[in-house]
């Protein structure tokens, strides 16, 4: 228990980091005393309008997207007992991606839809994915297989998508690159309920995750009634998967990378590993937002971009150590 708390303290303390230092750094240095003083309204520097219009919910929205995503990866690879599981390779987040850019592409102005319309598409990905699954109960290579078969169709259709509407292309190209360029408080406002309802419900059945992992039949044993289990489990990461890609776009490899770095050193048990994962995606998310936005400045990247450059090497790394 001792050094699972000194991991958890370590990754808060990366992810407060990774906060501050997304709202300090950037094309105008800001300093911490009118940060402060904002906060507290005892000053209104020069600074003030870039912190709290552009720099803080920039933030905020980056960090409730790298939760998202993290908590996501870590229930699909235990409710699908596969290590390589995660929104964006199983097809859920490009379920969301095809539902959120027929939005953008065929109702502009209406952002507000973009998260319903995604999680709707998000679920009917992981549908079809459990459907073509599914042969006598579910296997884990089935289901992954399923999956990147479902993924790489809907890809199909969001190509498809832009090619006929190529005089809109431009937000929807950027869109499926993943970035957070010029996410404001409604881009927050989108995000944090589902961010709060799914976090919730994925801590409160941390218990039946632990459960799962201990096979169906076990499960069974012990009451946990596996399949209405496992689909709940799925709507839940669905919701949270949704809800980020539709403030963020496509944003690759967070929901593979992170479950496995805080298994790697927190283990297995999920009321641990949950709480670990939102931590580390947080600190994941805003920290490459940041380098994103300063390392090749003036011209910013964006962040789905570097998520790939850096997640990439440890998807090389999880294949030679599952397979």
């Amino acid at each position: 228990m001792g050094w699972r708390i000194s991991i958890m303290v370590i990754f808060a303390i990366l992810a407060v980091t990774g906060f501050l230092l997304s709202i300090v750094m950037g094309s105008v240095e800001i300093p911490v005393s009118e940060i402060i003083g904002s906060i507290m309204g005892t000053s209104a520097g020069i600074h003030e309008n870039i912190f709290l219009n552009i720099r803080l919910p920039r933030t905020v929205v980056g960090a409730l997207v790298g939760i998202n995503l993290a908590l996501s990866g870590a229930i699909l690879q235990a409710i699908m007992k596969n290590p390589l599981a995660d929104p964006h390779i199983i097809g859920i987040s490009s379920g969301a991606g095809i539902a959120g850019i027929m939005v953008i592409l065929m109702f502009p102005g209406h952002e507000m839809l973009i998260t319903p319309v995604a999680f709707i598409g998000a679920m009917l990905a992981a549908v079809c994915i459990y459907i073509l699954a599914w042969k006598n109960g579910i296997r884990p290579v089935r289901i992954i297989l399923a999956g990147v078969a479902v993924s790489a169709f809907l890809g199909a259709g969001i190509s498809g998508m832009m090619i006929f509407n190529s005089d809109r292309i431009h937000n929807a190209l950027m869109w499926m690159v993943g970035g957070l360029s010029a996410r404001g408080w409604a881009h927050a406002s989108m995000i944090w309920p589902y961010s709060l309802s799914g976090g919730l419900l994925a801590f409160l059945a941390a218990g039946h995750i632990n459960i799962l992992q201990l096979g169906d039949d076990v499960a069974r044993g012990l009451g946990v009634r596996v399949e209405l289990t496992r689909v709940f489990l799925t709507a839940v990461a669905a919701i949270l998967a949704a809800s980020a890609v539709s403030v963020a776009g496509l944003l690759g490899f967070v929901g593979l990378v992170v479950p496995h770095a805080a298994r790697l050193l927190i283990g297995s048990d999920y009321r641990f590993l949950l709480p670990a994962s939102a931590l580390l995606g947080m600190a994941l998310v805003t920290i490459g937002d940041t380098m994103a936005r300063t390392v090749f400045a003036p011209i910013e990247l964006p962040v789905g971009i570097l998520m790939a450059v850096l997640g990439a090497p440890f998807f090389l790394f999880l294949l030679r150590r599952e397979l």
